[in-house]
C-alpha cells in the first residue's frame, strides 16, 4: 500500500503547477508549432530537428482540452510523471534499492525538473535516454541481446525527437567497458588464462552487444528517416539540418566550444565550495582525532557527535551567509549550486565504484551509467548543465542509496586494523556528506513548490485569471499580466482575429497559441537561430503570395518596447513590409501593438 501511495504522488506531484503562470516564451511557442505544426506555419529547420516531440505534441491538439494550456501542461506533464515511475521502478525492482530511497530521490529529481513540460523535446529525450539506459543495464547485465537491439532503437529514436541528442550515441561505451568488466571477472576466475585469450574474449562480447545496438540504431534511423522524405522529402529535411548546423554563424551560443565551456565552467566553479567544504571536514577530523585518546568514556564519543554536527552547522550558515544558495526559491538560485554539487557527488560515487576493488560488475555498470547520463545529457544545448539538473531520475535515488551504504562503512572494517585506522574517523565527512544531500533536498523542495517557468524565470505572482480567453481559462497569473491579455483577448474577439496568420516580433511567441492565430512564418522570429537572410526569403515569399495568390494580409503583433528600436534590422524589415501594404495601428496596450 506505501508503494502504490509512492507511486500515485509521483505520478500527481508533477501536475502541481499545470494552471500557474503566463510564460510569453517557451510554452505557448512550442504549443503553438503543435497546434500548426508543418512548412506552413513552422520554421522547416525546427519542424525537422524536433520532429518527433512535434508530432507527438500535435496529437495532444487533437485530444479534449488540447486547445487549452491547462490541457495541454497535462498533457506534457505526464512525460515527467512517466520519466519518475520508470526511475521508480527501475531503482526499486532492478537495482533493489529501499523503497524509500526511491521516493525520494524521485522527488528530489521532479521538483528539480525546472524546465516547461511544454519543452517536450527535452522530457521526451529524457524518457527515451533513462529507456536507453536501463534496456542496456537489464540487456547486458542479464545478457538480453533484444534488450540491447531496443536500447538501439531509443537512441536512434532520440535524433529525431532533437537532432543534437546525437551525443548520445557515447552510451555505446557502456557495453564496451562492461566488456571489459566482465573480460577481467573471468580473467580472475581462470588464472591460466592468456592475455590473447582475454583481449579476444572482450572483442567478441563487445563487438557482439555493439552490433545488436547498431542494428537497432540504424533501424530506427532508417524508419524515421523514411517517413520524413515521404512526408516532406528528403531534400528538405537535409536543408533543415544543414541550416541548424550552420545557426551558430548568428547564434554563438550553440557553437561546440561555447557548450563545452558551459558545462565545464559550473563544475570548476564549484571546486571553490568543495575545497572549503573539506576544511571543515577535516577540522571535524582533527576533532575526533584528538577526542579518540579518550575515547573509552562514553561522554566523549557524544562530544565527538555533537562537535562534527556543529561544525557542519557552522558550514551550511557559511554557505548561505556566502550566498552558496538561498531561500528565494522564485529564482534558479535557491538550487543551483546544490544541485551542481549534488551531480558532481554522483559522479565522484560513480567513478569510485567503477574503480573500486571488490566492486560487482553491476555495480561498475551502473556508476559508469550514472556519470554518462549526467555529462551527456547536457551535450548539444546552450544551458549548460541545467539540462542535467532536469534529469537526475537515477542519479538522485543513487546518491542516496550509495550515501547509505557510505553510512554504513567503516575503515575498522576494512582489513587489518591499524593506527592510522584507529585515529582517523570518517564520521565528519559522512555528516557533510548527509549535510549537502539534505540540503539539496530542502532546497529542491523548495523550488518545486514554488517554481514556475516564466520568461527564464520564476512566477511570483499568482493572483488573477483571464476571463475573456478560452486557451488560458483557469490559469493563474499577475494582475498585471491578466490585463495585458483580457484587453488583447477583447480586440481579437471583436474583430474576428482568431484563424488569421499573424507575425509576431518582440519575445511574445506565445501569442500565436494563446490567441489561436498561426505564424505567417516563424513565430519567434527575433530569435537570433533564425537569421535575417532566412526571414528575408520567407517576408519575400509572403509578399509573392499577397501580390500573386491573393492571399490575406497578416496580422502584425509587436512588443511596445520593440517599436522605437531602429537597430534592429528584423524588426526595420517588418516595418518596410508594413508600409508596403499600407499598415495601420489598430490596438495598443501597455503590453503589445496591434497593426492591420
Amino acid at each position: 500500500m506505501m508503494e502504490v501511495c509512492f507511486l500515485l504522488f509521483l505520478i500527481l506531484y508533477p501536475m502541481r503547477h499545470v494552471n500557474w503562470g503566463l510564460d510569453l516564451w517557451d510554452t505557448g511557442y512550442n504549443y503553438a508549432n503543435f497546434t500548426y505544426m508543418g512548412t506552413d506555419h513552422m520554421d522547416p529547420m525546427w519542424l525537422f530537428s524536433t520532429y518527433l516531440s512535434n508530432v507527438v505534441g500535435h496529437l495532444f491538439t487533437l485530444l479534449p482540452f488540447g486547445g487549452t494550456l491547462i490541457g495541454m501542461n497535462v498533457y506534457t506533464g505526464l512525460f515527467v510523471s512517466l520519466l519518475a515511475v520508470l526511475g521508480y521502478w527501475f531503482c526499486r525492482v532492478k537495482l533493489k534499492m529501499p523503497a524509500w530511497v526511491c521516493f525520494v530521490g524521485e522527488v528530489a529529481a521532479v521538483s528539480l525538473c525546472w524546465c516547461p513540460t511544454a519543452l517536450l523535446y527535452n522530457y521526451l529525450t529524457y524518457v527515451l535516454f533513462l529507456g536507453c539506459v536501463i534496456l542496456l543495464y537489464i540487456g547486458l547485465t542479464e545478457d538480453k541481446k533484444w534488450l540491447l537491439f531496443a536500447a538501439g532503437i531509443c537512441l536512434g529514436t532520440n535524433i529525431f525527437v532533437r537532432f543534437s541528442n546525437l551525443p548520445e550515441a557515447a552510451m555505446i561505451v557502456a557495453v564496451w567497458a562492461y566488456a571489459v568488466i566482465e573480460g577481467l571477472v573471468r580473467k580472475n576466475d581462470r588464472e591460466a588464462n592468456k592475455n590473447s585469450g582475454f583481449l579476444h574474449g572482450i572483442l567478441q562480447q563487445a563487438g557482439r552487444h555493439t552490433l545488436w545496438c547498431v542494428l537497432g540504431y540504424v533501424s530506427a534511423v532508417a524508419v524515421f528517416l523514411g517517413w520524413i522524405s515521404i512526408r516532406y522529402g528528403f531534400t528538405n529535411y537535409i536543408e533543415g539540418i544543414k541550416r541548424l548546423l550552420s545557426m551558430t554563424d548568428t547564434a554563438t551560443d550553440y557553437k561546440p566550444t561555447s557548450m563545452l565551456t558551459g558545462i565545464i565552467v559550473p563544475y570548476t566553479d564549484m571546486i571553490y565550495w568543495i575545497v572549503r567544504i573539506m576544511v571543515f571536514v577535516v577540522a571535524g577530523m582533527v576533532v575526533c582525532a584528538l577526542l579518540s585518546f579518550v575515547r573509552k568514556f562514553a561522554v566523549v564519543r557524544i562530544v565527538s557527535v555533537i562537535a562534527c554536527i556543529a561544525i557542519t552547522s557552522v558550514m551550511i550558515s557559511w554557505m548561505f551567509y556566502n550566498h552558496y544558495t538561498s531561500f528565494y526559491y522564485y529564482s534558479y538560485d535557491a538550487m543551483y549550486r546544490p544541485a551542481i554539487l549534488f551531480m558532481m557527488i554522483a559522479m565522484g560515487m560513480g567513478v569510485i565504484n567503477v574503480f573500486r576493488p571488490g566492486a560487482k560488475k553491476q555495480e561498475r555498470l551502473l556508476g559508469g551509467m550514472v556519470v554518462l547520463v549526467l555529462l551527456l545529457t547536457s551535450l548539444g544545448s546552450n544551458n549548460n548543465v541545467y539540462p542535467s539538473i532536469n534529469n537526475l531520475f537515477v542519479a538522485a535515488p543513487y546518491v542516496l542509496w550509495q550515501a547509505v551504504q557510505f553510512t554504513r562503512w567503516s575503515l575498522q572494517g576494512t582489513g587489518e586494523t591499524t593506527w592510522w585506522k584507529q585515529l582517523v574517523s570518517l564520521f565528519p565527512a559522512k555528516v557533510a556528506l548527509w549535510a549537502m544531500i539534505l540540503l539539496l533536498l530542502i532546497q529542491g523542495a523548495g523550488f518545486g513548490a514554488m517554481f514556475t517557468f516564466a520568461e527564464a524565470t520564476g512566477v511570483q505572482d499568482v493572483s488573477s485569471k483571464v476571463n475573456n480567453n478560452e486557451v488560458l481559462a483557469g490559469v493563474k497569473m499577475s494582475e498585471e499580466r491578466a490585463q495585458w491579455m483580457t484587453e488583447l483577448s477583447a480586440y481579437v474577439e471583436e474583430k474576428e482575429l482568431a484563424g488569421r496568420e499573424v507575425i509576431l516580433y518582440g519575445q511574445l511567441p506565445a501569442l500565436s497559441f494563446y490567441l489561436q492565430m498561426p505564424s505567417a512564418f516563424n513565430s519567434w522570429s527575433d530569435l537570433r537561430s533564425y537569421s535575417l537572410s532566412r526571414m528575408e526569403k520567407d517576408m519575400a515569399g509572403l509578399c509573392s503570395e499577397i501580390d500573386h495568390k491573393g492571399k490575406l494580409h497578416p496580422v502584425v503583433i509587436a512588443e511596445n518596447k520593440i517599436k522605437q528600436d531602429s537597430d534592429d534590422a528584423k524588426w526595420r524589415l517588418i516595418c518596410e513590409f508594413m508600409e508596403a501594404y499600407d499598415y495601420k495601428e489598430t490596438f495598443t496596450n501597455e503590453k503589445f501593438t496591434v497593426w492591420e
